[in-house]
């Protein structure tokens, strides 16, 4: 048996664990927070419940495919509930898109709005299907580390159909005119990833998840999921050290690492870094022991960050789905505000999520919930006259959507951004996703998962392989711990 550090107890801090634990290995967990679940974490306020981060449940088989190792299924821990409109979309001109949750419903809001839409969404959703079954069941397991990883018989046969370095942007534009259509195909793009056209073809994987496979929510919020998980790492034995930050990795020698916490000194065989990359190699390595330089990192395209708003009402908004976007402005001049000229947006996009719509739990009866979520870039200058003005632009628009009085009827608020996602995170200038998944930042040529100068020190979440989002985070943490448990030499 080896004892294996992980640094951060976010999701894919959390799989790496009982994957190690699993196979036999004493795993100690060390978190900063004193709550476990990093971005998934929850918080009470005034008999509301809010989830912090992650709000859409897409790929449900990714996280059933990691419950199944450990005996499980997602109903043994949570009731997963499929949305239906799984979201809304608020246009421009004041319509409002239903996502329903059939798809032959699907096919039928397609064709009303743009003549021939559905028979193109057919094929669109047959080519998406094919890149999920190839990207999210077979290659988004691969570490990254050879080039001969993504050589096999699904990518050379179907090297074309993959579109790995085809525009994401004119993909969709082949399929669909409308630009609402085109909106709705491009908003995960915006909200997780890089500018379309800068995005690699290969994640309309992204819309097969959304759009055919649908759209979930486990009841009683996102920590459902961190429960599920520190559950299965406790009966493996994992040990979980909340409240304690590692400020210092050295090598030892050739199998042993040294980590400096706030309780002292560690010694261990093996060591994942489940925290910000950046912060962890800027942070707690020597520059000797570093896989990137500064240089490095300023000039990666990094996911966005977010204005987040937390809001509990003592009213009910009619007019509010579980999920809803508000593409009630300028798509394009967001995007560049976000990805080529960092910048405060002039006239936002945003989406607000009313968990309580779907879920008594999270508010108290006859109250709303709200998570209102504004993609920024990353670095930005955050201080509070700014998210004091963006809060009234926000609530403007909500208020004449919703047609209520809603500043009004506030019971509790609060605010978080850029220094909070810093100083809780340590998060790369207040990112809130991780890297881009853009042309020259995918697969392998994400940063490295293995560190070259120490051995039997690995990486994994969102700013490695595969990329953001809670699925990739879950994947990301598997392939860590089986790259690590080979190097111990241990059956995988």
């Amino acid at each position: 048996m080896k004892t294996i550090g992980i640094i951060g107890s976010g999701i894919s801090g959390l799989c790496a664990a009982a994957v190690l634990a699993r196979k036999g290995q004493q795993v100690l967990v060390f978190e900063k927070n004193d709550q476990l679940g990093g971005r998934m974490r929850q918080f009470e306020a005034h008999g509301f419940t809010f989830d912090m981060g992650p709000s859409w449940y897409w790929m449900p088989d990714v996280f059933e495919r990691f419950y199944e190792q450990f005996g499980y299924s997602s109903s043994d821990f949570y009731e997963l509930k499929k949305l239906d409109p799984g979201f809304q979309i608020i246009t421009s001109d004041g319509e409002t898109l239903k996502i329903p949750a059939g798809w032959e419903e699907l096919l039928a809001l397609f064709e009303q709005v743009e003549t021939g839409a559905a028979d193109k969404l057919r094929d669109f959703m047959h080519e998406a299907e094919y890149k999920y079954n190839v990207g999210v069941k077979k290659l988004i397991y691969k570490p990254g580390l050879s080039l001969l990883e993504l050589i096999n018989a699904d990518t050379v046969s179907g090297m074309f159909r993959l579109q790995v370095f085809s525009s994401f942007s004119k993909h969709v534009r082949r399929y669909f005119k409308n630009e609402k259509l085109i909106a709705l195909m491009e908003f995960p793009v915006l909200f997780l990833g890089a500018m379309p056209e800068n995005t690699p073809a290969l994640y309309s994987l992204m819309n097969y998840a959304g759009l055919k496979q649908g759209t979930f929510y486990p009841m009683g919020g996102f920590k459902k999921v961190i429960d599920a998980l520190v559950k299965i790492c406790r009966e493996q034995g994992v040990v979980f050290k909340p409240g304690e930050e590692i400020s210092g990795i050295e090598k030892l020698n050739r199998s042993q690492i040294s980590l400096t916490g706030s309780n002292g000194k560690q010694q261990v065989d093996g060591l994942i870094a489940a925290a910000d990359y950046h912060h962890v190699e800027s942070k707690l390595l020597r520059e000797k022991d570093r896989n990137y330089n500064e240089a490095y990192w300023d000039k990666k395209t990094f996911a966005p960050s977010s204005l987040i708003f937390y809001i509990g009402l003592n009213c009910q908004l009619e007019k509010l789905e579980h999920h809803n976007l508000f593409f009630d402005a300028d798509f394009a001049r967001h995007a560049t505000e976000i990805y080529q000229q960092p910048q405060w947006p002039d006239d936002p996009l945003f989406y607000v999520c009313c968990p309580s719509k779907t879920d008594p739990a999270v508010a108290p009866a006859g109250k709303e919930n709200l998570f209102i979520l504004m993609p920024i870039a990353p670095g930005l200058i955050d201080e509070p006259v700014l998210r004091e003005a963006y809060y009234y632009k926000l609530m403007d628009r909500l208020e004449s959507y919703t047609g209520m009085e809603i500043r009004k009827n506030i019971e509790y608020m609060k605010s978080y951004c850029v220094k909070d996602f810093i100083t809780d995170y340590h998060s790369y200038k207040g990112n809130a996703y991780g890297l881009a998944n853009t042309l020259t930042q995918t697969a392998n040529l994400k940063p490295k998962i293995k560190n070259n100068r120490i051995p039997n020190f690995y990486y994994c979440g969102q700013l490695t392989v595969p990329g953001p989002g809670v699925p990739p985070s879950i994947v990301s943490g598997q392939v860590a711990a089986t790259e690590l448990l080979k190097k111990l030499n241990v059956n995988v």
